[in-house]
């Protein structure tokens, strides 16, 4: 496991740096229902609730609002009330939730694809379909959480098929609840504050340099003029990742050293 050694002689990894990231992504939100998808933003999550953001609604997975937080896989001790499909659509349809999403392919201005690759016709590869998609990047603000940054997914041009919407397509009514957030990947942070909508670089994981960002990104990024380092955890916050939310160590499974 690769890790890093902060200011207060921390050694903390590459999957905890993303962790620390994702939940910076909820931070400000308050009361609204994080819906984490994958290990470390479920994480992210879990960890914003018990330190900077305690409103944040969390669920257990399935249809139970957690009133505790729970460690990673564990059912959680206290429940708060049901969340039924239906209930969590109207969470969705009125821009109660902040999604993190993941992303087979993205584009330069927040288009998504886990529809299929390739023509749609006939495509060369078959995936999740448009599942959430669309309603999420309509109707409630959206992040994503790529694990590999990579070209295959920072695609250059258009993705091969608009699953969740980007910057640009939506006018009028249609657009006035969009809200695309920030992108976590395993190399660094993003948003969407070029000109245009358009994705540019927030900050660098430790260990990584901007050099190599833009080498695993198939378009131009905007590089403002000081980028900074993603922040380091607490000495609490790593206490609460290690001991109380994933003891099991899940995190480095999904984040590579």
């Amino acid at each position: 496991m690769t890790t890093t050694t902060t200011g207060a002689d921390l050694a903390v990894s590459r999957a905890e740096y993303c962790v620390i990231a994702c939940a910076e992504a909820w931070r400000g939100d308050g009361e609204v229902l994080a819906a984490a998808m994958g290990t470390v933003p479920t994480l992210g999550a879990r960890l914003a609730k018990l330190t900077f953001e305690p409103d944040l609604l969390i669920t257990d997975g399935e249809a139970r609002l957690a009133a505790d937080v729970p460690a990673l896989g564990a059912a959680p001790a206290a429940v708060e009330g049901a969340l039924p499909y239906r209930k969590h659509l109207e969470l969705v349809a009125m821009g109660h939730r902040h999604v993190m999403m993941g992303a087979s392919q993205l584009d330069r201005h927040g288009n998504q694809n886990i529809s299929a690759i390739g023509e749609w016709s006939r495509p060369s590869r078959q995936l999740l379909g448009m599942r959430g998609a669309p309603g999420n990047t309509v109707n409630n603000p959206t992040s994503y959480w790529i694990p590999r940054h990579s070209t295959r997914v920072f695609v250059p041009g258009q993705v091969d098929v608009v699953s969740g919407v980007g910057y640009g397509r939506l006018h009028g009514p249609a657009g006035r609840f969009h809200d695309l957030r920030r992108i976590v990947t395993d190399l660094a942070v993003l948003d969407f504050g070029g000109e245009g909508h358009a994705v540019r670089l927030l900050s660098v994981h430790p260990g990584v340099t901007v050099d190599q960002v833009v080498a695993a990104t198939g378009f131009p990024l905007v590089l403002p003029g000081d980028i900074a380092s993603t922040r380091d955890p607490s000495a609490e916050e790593l206490r609460l990742i290690r001991e109380v939310l994933d003891p099991r160590g899940a995190r480095d499974r999904e984040v590579r050293g």
